[in-house]
């Protein structure tokens, strides 16, 4: 399907008509906003150049693409304009700037609107596609809406499924069993992250657990080299997101034992940080929902795991892990034989162990490991110190010891510290073939199966004389089936397995009968590489022009809420790495510089419509103008700061808006400004550290700091026309001129009004970023402060070179402080050059 391109449907914040000419005291930015669209639309100010021989550095600015779920909200509005103002700075600098947009456009919340409105995905998805898109346009965001793209078209999806099966031929994509979240109602696998308090994020059913045969990526493959590649993004990108990336791939390094278990020919391996505290196992817990437990089960215990399996299904992982919860478990009648003393052990079934980490097994320490003791507290089992520290018996107390310390009842670990007897046990379960040296991973593959319909489908079909057979690429992509309403429901199968006319085809090797694989992939597969299409969203030969991409990334800054910290995140950065080794990139991480916005709030708490505090954008914007809003959003905080709406006023910044309106119509049409030599010099002197501090200020992304300078700025530009040389003076102009150029990053309607008014052809936007003439920057005079006692006494005018020395002489003969102390004496003087001298006299 493709969508409608130029449509306008209603949008956020549309401008009433006819608000021109108005007296500047009362200005309102929302009258020019319909005039510079239409302008905009004519001149193109935004398009990046894919001609190689154009000599401007390139620059890639990113914002994190939405989802078409409805029009533009308060969030929207803080994210987008702070990588709009990134964007504007680098044109401003001559940059040739790509500064895309797209929607990640599939997902199930347009499934389920199908349903209800019994129409297709796609009438939503697209309708939703537009509104946003009218309303990104009136927002002046500095896109190139050339590169336009939507992960729902088959022209996009086609490239997803031909990077599926890149990573099939690898052996990177793979078919498994598993366990996952199963939400009933919505009949989909569900991400841990999807499921709070126990049910589905979207429509709040119970979710359960349940053992599925589906498609992974594996990530594992990576974990290395993920960990090893985040130390260079280090001064780039947010340290929580680095830390929160660090601690979901969870490298531990230990050791692999080897545990005979009493009936069984082959031993059971266990993955533990700590083998030095073997000694100290006193039982053995394998997950209850794991083959393993069914296998090791007695006759005599089946019954009790069955029941309790039956409430394990009900618990997320993250809640089976929580320290809070009640230990709980089943005893299965069987014993473990503890390597390093003999020693007969009970074998437990408990929901605390998961089946798919590590081996879905652990050897049980619980003087020295808090859930074991939790545990070993609740089943009356035995406790065993095998490290001596200065804590209490944990047998008394119930908390455990996990810390370094002696080796003590450990035979020939006695008097070892931790580290020597890691070491030695590991060489002895080594030498006996027991056990040897190992590291082992938080991470798990990434499952990518979803039962759902508005996804793309998995291009495999299943032959039963050819087996599991991947789609050609010529006979890519593998289009979805015409499928509304009703026929999207859940039945207990996904949607696609239901359309038998689709599901049921040819096989690719064989020409024989087969059938489709009837999921369809992970949303985050999409938004995984769409980055690098936008740097060719039309090329037709792959999913993008090697060349291209070569030009333009990685890219250079991205835009973001920090939610999407690990999955979207770390999944870019894994695809990013395939390509490289696959030859298509030559770069190995995806993101140069991160930037994460924070929340806008309202009353101090995340807007809902059950606290009734929600605030709606569109609203804002038509009462204040889109310049209004966008300045209040980012002069509110720093960009990784929540802004609360309530503690804002638009109207303040309406009021300054019209400041800046006022001195470009005192000032007026003129030429542009040559280099100044004349002119009121202390404005001269505000307009360059204004310059100059902007230019680090944006640089750094301290984009409400830089507003502050505009502001500055524009009162001394203010004084200068009413007390000073006034309007005509060139300093004057330039300032002006300077003003209309630094503010067009945060209210470009308002600047374009400004230099139009001040004689100069559109866009702001290119109008090139002013330099800071460095004598200026230098000042000639600084204003002292002399106190005494902490008082402010005098000010002096002085040299900004002065010396220690010099001021204190000045300080203390300034007439007015030898009046002040009135012949006492001087018991100390702090010097602080070239800016506080405070005297403190002797008392009377």
């Amino acid at each position: 399907m493709t969508a409608v391109q130029n449509a306008e449907p209603a949008s956020v914040g549309q401008a009433p008509a006819g608000a021109a000419d108005q007296p500047q005291d009362k200005w309102d930015p929302r009258s020019v906003q319909d005039k510079w669209l239409a302008r905009w639309d004519e001149i193109k100010p935004f398009l990046a150049s894919d001609d190689p021989a154009d000599p401007r550095p390139r620059v890639y600015v990113l914002d994190m693409f939405p989802y078409p779920s409805g029009d533009l909200h308060m969030g929207h509005a803080e994210a987008y304009a702070v990588a709009d103002a990134m964007a504007r700075y680098y044109f401003l600098r001559g940059y040739n700037v790509l500064h895309p947009i797209g929607w990640d456009a599939f997902g199930l919340p347009a499934e389920n609107a199908a349903i209800r409105g019994n129409s297709h995905p796609a009438d939503w998805t697209y309708q939703n596609i537009e509104t946003q898109a009218a309303s990104f346009r009136r927002y002046a965001l500095s896109f190139d809406w050339t590169r336009r793209l939507h992960t729902c078209d088959p022209e996009y999806y086609r490239w997803t499924q031909w990077l599926f099966l890149r990573l099939y031929e690898r052996g990177l994509a793979y078919r498994g069993d598993g366990y996952v979240n199963w939400c009933p109602f919505d009949q989909t696998v569900l991400a841990n992250e999807q499921v709070i308090d126990g049910r589905c994020e979207r429509c709040e059913h119970e979710v359960v657990r349940r053992a599925l045969t589906q498609w992974y990526f594996k990530i594992t493959e990576y974990a290395d080299r993920l960990l090893a590649d985040m130390e260079p993004l280090e001064a780039k990108w947010p340290e929580r997101v680095l830390l929160m990336q660090h601690n979901w791939i969870g490298r531990s390094e230990g050791a692999e034992v080897r545990f005979a278990i009493e009936g069984r020919g082959e031993p059971v391996t266990v993955f533990t940080t700590r083998p030095d505290t073997l000694y100290g196992a006193t039982f053995f817990v394998v997950a209850a929902d794991s083959a393993l437990a069914a296998e090791l089960c007695e006759p005599e215990h089946r019954e009790e795991l069955a029941s309790y399996l039956n409430q394990v299904s009900k618990l997320t992982d993250i809640e089976r892990q929580s320290a809070d919860r009640q230990k709980t478990g089943v005893f299965l009648g069987r014993y473990a034989i503890n390597p390093v003393n003999d020693e007969r052990i009970p074998v437990w079934a408990a929901d605390y162990v998961l089946p798919d980490y590590g081996t879905g097994a652990i050897m049980a320490v619980p003087a020295h490991d808090q859930r074991d003791l939790d545990f070993a507290r609740v089943f009356g089992l035995p406790v065993r110190v095998v490290v001596r520290t200065d804590l209490p018996d944990p047998a008394v107390t119930w908390k455990a010891t996990p810390g370094d310390g002696t080796l003590i009842n450990s035979g020939p670990l006695d008097g070892m510290t931790k580290v020597q007897a890691i070491a030695a046990i590991t060489q002895i379960l080594a030498e006996k073939a027991q056990g040897r040296a190992a590291v082992s991973y938080r991470l798990r593959d990434w499952l990518v199966s979803r039962q759902r319909f508005w996804g793309a489908p998995i291009p495999i079909v299943y032959c039963e004389g050819c087996g599991e057979v991947p789609v050609p690429d010529d006979q890519l992509p593998v289009l979805l089936p015409d499928l509304r309403g009703a026929d999207l429901a859940p039945k207990g199968i996904s949607p696609l397995a239901a359309a038998a006319d689709w599901v049921h085809t040819q096989c690719p090797k064989c020409a024989g009968p087969a059938r489709r694989d009837s999921d369809t992939m992970d949303t985050f597969v999409d938004s995984s590489w769409y980055f690098l299409r936008y740097c060719s969203p039309h090329y037709d030969f792959g999913p993008f022009e090697v060349e291209s991409v070569r030009r333009w990334c990685p890219v250079t800054l991205y835009v973001g809420g920090v939610e999407h910290a690990i999955l979207h995140l770390l999944y870019s950065r894994f695809f990013t790495k395939v390509l490289h080794d696959m030859g298509m990139v030559d770069f190995d991480e995806p993101f140069g510089s991160l930037v994460n916005q924070g929340q806008v709030i309202n009353r101090g708490k995340a807007m809902s419509k059950s606290l009734g505090n929600g605030v709606d954008l569109g609203q804002q914007l038509q009462a204040h103008g889109v310049d209004a809003i966008r300045l209040t959003m980012l002069f509110a905080s720093p960009p990784e700061d929540d802004v609360d709406w309530a503690d804002v006023r638009p109207e303040a910044s309406v009021k300054f808006l019209g400041r800046v309106m006022r001195i470009a119509t005192d000032v007026g049409p003129g030429p542009a400004t040559a280099p100044v030599t004349s002119g009121d010099v202390e404005l001269r002197r505000v307009t360059h550290r204004t310059i100059h501090e902007v230019t680090r200020l944006i640089e750094s992304t301290r984009l409400n700091v830089a507003i502050a300078r505009l502001m500055e700025l524009a009162t001394a530009t203010r004084r200068a026309i009413d007390t000073g040389p006034g309007a005509g003076d060139p300093a004057v102009r330039e300032a002006a001129q300077t003003l209309t150029i630094l503010l067009s990053l945060f209210a470009p309607y308002t600047a374009e009004e400004c230099w139009e008014v001040l004689g100069r052809e559109p866009s702001v936007a290119l109008a090139g970023w002013p330099a800071a003439e460095q004598s200026l920057l230098v000042q000639d005079e600084v204003t002292c402060v002399i106190q005494v006692n902490g008082k402010v006494r005098d000010r002096l005018t002085i040299s900004p070179s002065i010396t220690e020395d010099e001021l204190r002489e000045l300080a203390l003969a300034a007439p007015a402080i030898t009046r002040v102390l009135a012949g006492r004496g001087v018991k100390t003087v702090i010097v602080r050059p070239p800016r506080l001298v405070n005297i403190v006299p002797e008392a009377d």
